[in-house]
């Protein structure tokens, strides 16, 4: 069963850290380049950083600097450490692969709510 498993997001305030994980199903998820996305009320959702199955790192650029994505090719799991958080970071972050739909078309798992104070 193809599953994509968000968690890790809750309530942080202005320039407070979060830490997120998705556990991924599937034999060849090491060789997949996973990514974080995130989509905010009201708005499409975008792309925020991305990880190939060697390591490399891609962001976007209104979270250069402040988050870091990872990844435990061993537990099928990628990361996303987002640090000095903003209120525009507010979002539902989804976990899936660049592009999205390689493991399963047009699924996307349930997500994980962000929410930052001011």
């Amino acid at each position: 069963q193809v599953q994509l498993v968000e968690s890790g997001g809750g309530l942080v305030q202005a320039g407070g850290s979060l830490r997120l994980s998705c556990s991924a199903s599937g034999s060849t998820f090491g060789l997949k380049t996973m990514g974080w996305y995130r989509q905010a009320p009201g708005k499409q959702r975008e792309w925020v950083a991305a990880i190939s199955g060697g390591g490399s790192t891609n962001y976007a650029d209104s979270v250069k600097g402040r988050f870091t994505i990872s990844r435990d090719n061993a537990k099928n799991t990628v990361y996303l450490q987002m640090n000095s958080l903003k209120p525009e970071d507010a979002a539902v972050y989804y976990c899936n692969t660049v592009p999205p739909g390689q493991i399963k078309s047009d699924y996307w798992g349930q997500g994980t709510q962000v929410t930052v104070s001011s």
